[in-house]
């Protein structure tokens, strides 16, 4: 207002202003040290002149030792206590000390829960591994299923693609897969055009440093995979064709799309043992607008 600048105050930051109330901290404590010295040699002083000269309690003596002098080695204990306070303690063990040993006390922490954890995992990963893959001696996962559709002879794919487009299949494939851990190989998972939405990926690899985009999980076996899901109520594999051939073993239910035709074809799914799996579901489909070929919806189960 009428053209005047209101002067800018000065600032001070926070590090500055801490420096100051230390330094002010610190001159208090030793004015207090400097009157205490004095008022030290003043009632020593006075101790001596009433004994000696006043002839108070001239004649008490403890031990052969008049009383003056442990009344004074008394206040000299003090004293001393307090020179040790302002110029030990206060000055190297004062707030920035204590800060620096916690800071220390919080890393010790750090490093044992790291340890802690890093122990867990060693022992969790036997314990997963004795828990998933050895119930009742036997390597069956529950609920680990196996999604394919495969033509008259267990023909997959070639060429790391699809053979046939059936649209009923691929809404079947969505409809099951969705809001669970799907496990493939490597190739698979190259074959699609960007992850699958909703769906957790698990991709088998032995590339010591495949780089997949985030939120894929890479892991070097099917164990791992499995492990990696275990806590999906029914997550499935979905190839390729060594993949299919690896998890048999572990699963306990198929999903199979039977095409009902004969392909050219690379990759093949294993042959179904009828005497280690039972038929429970079996749906058929004829041809239409929509889908070059008949199929049919088949589940087995593990007997």
């Amino acid at each position: 207002m009428f053209g005047l600048k209101k002067k800018d105050k000065p600032q001070i930051d926070k590090e500055q202003l801490e420096l100051i109330k230390n330094a002010q901290r610190r001159i208090k404590q030793k004015k207090r040290l400097y009157i205490h010295f004095v008022i030290f040699l003043i009632g020593a002083v006075f101790l001596i002149i009433a004994n000696t000269v006043l002839g108070i309690g001239k004649n008490t003596m403890f031990f052969g030792i008049n009383w003056f002098v442990y009344a004074i080695l008394a206040w000299l204990f003090l004293f001393l206590y307090h020179f040790v306070n302002v110029f030990i303690t206060s000055k190297f063990m004062g707030k920035a000390w204590e800060e620096q040993q916690l800071a220390k006390l919080v890393n010790q922490q750090k490093i044992r829960i790291e340890k802690l954890k890093q122990q867990i995992e060693k022992e969790d990963l036997p314990i997963a591994k004795s828990e998933v893959f050895k119930q009742q001696n036997s390597k069956v996962v529950n609920n680990l299923t196996i999604i394919v559709a495969a033509g008259e002879n267990n023909e997959i794919g070639k060429d790391n693609g699809l053979i046939w487009h059936l649209s009923d299949d691929l809404k079947r494939f969505k409809a099951l897969t969705s809001g669970h851990h799907i496990i493939m190989g490597r190739k698979t998972f190259e074959s699609f055009p960007k992850p699958l939405p909703n769906r957790t990926h698990i991709v088998i690899s032995r590339q010591a440093n495949y780089k997949a985009p985030e939120g894929v999980i890479v892991v070097n076996s099917l164990e791992d995979a499995i492990l990696k899901a275990k806590k999906d109520t029914q997550p499935f594999i979905i190839g390729g064709g060594e993949i299919y051939k690896q998890a048999l073993p572990f699963a306990s239910k198929i999903e199979l799309t039977r095409v009902h035709s004969n392909f050219d074809a690379d990759t093949f799914f294993p042959e179904i043992d009828k005497t280690l799996w039972k038929e429970t579901a079996n749906i058929f489909h004829t041809k239409d607008a929509n889908h070059e070929f008949e199929f049919s919806f088949l589940t087995f189960e593990r007997k």
